[in-house]
């Protein structure tokens, strides 16, 4: 296994969609969750990488090789009346587990948060992933026991904005 020198940790690029992708992949295999997945490189290149980007990715290398990869994306609190980042994807290939990649992905993004205004980081962690609740833990990244995360998606979300539109318009609807 490399030593843990030889890491390096860069911005990903327009060209890292595939890398990105196959880690995001990666990782909802790793959880179970795979059949969950349904972006796209052209998708992520779209979002991440066009006009607006969504998101921000940092992309660690082992002597060239894609060893891990940390997606994130600004956030803000309105209790705290401050900016900060949310973590939406970590992984690490299993190769590379134990160089304590994981820890520098993190601190990376959090030193590019930092730079942009952030006071804070979030993430959620996959409620069966024992693994990655510990490696936060040991990270001083707790949970938060005071809050869950609720979401509505796909036709639901869909129809659900529309009737925000009818609202927005004046329409008192049905």
């Amino acid at each position: 296994m490399p030593e843990h020198g030889s890491v390096s940790i860069r911005d990903a690029h327009r060209e890292d969609v595939d890398l990105l992708h196959s880690g995001i992949l990666a990782l909802a295999d790793h959880v179970g969750s795979q059949h969950k997945v349904l972006s796209t490189p052209a998708d992520l290149l779209l979002h991440g990488f066009g006009e607006r980007p969504a998101f921000d990715g940092l992309i660690a290398e082992v002597e060239g090789r894609f060893a891990g990869m940390c997606l994130t994306f600004a956030s803000f609190s309105t209790f705290r009346g401050e900016p900060g980042i949310y973590v939406q994807d970590l992984y690490v290939e299993e190769t590379f587990r134990g160089m304590g990649i994981g820890e520098r992905l993190l601190q990376a993004a959090a030193a590019r948060g930092l730079e942009k205004g952030a006071r804070y980081l979030r993430l959620s962690v996959d409620i069966n992933n024992t693994q990655a609740q510990g490696f936060y833990e040991r990270l001083g990244i707790i949970h938060s026991r005071d809050e869950q995360i609720h979401m509505i998606k796909g036709e639901n979300f869909s129809d659900f904005a529309h009737k925000g539109n009818l609202n927005r318009m004046g329409n008192s609807g049905p």
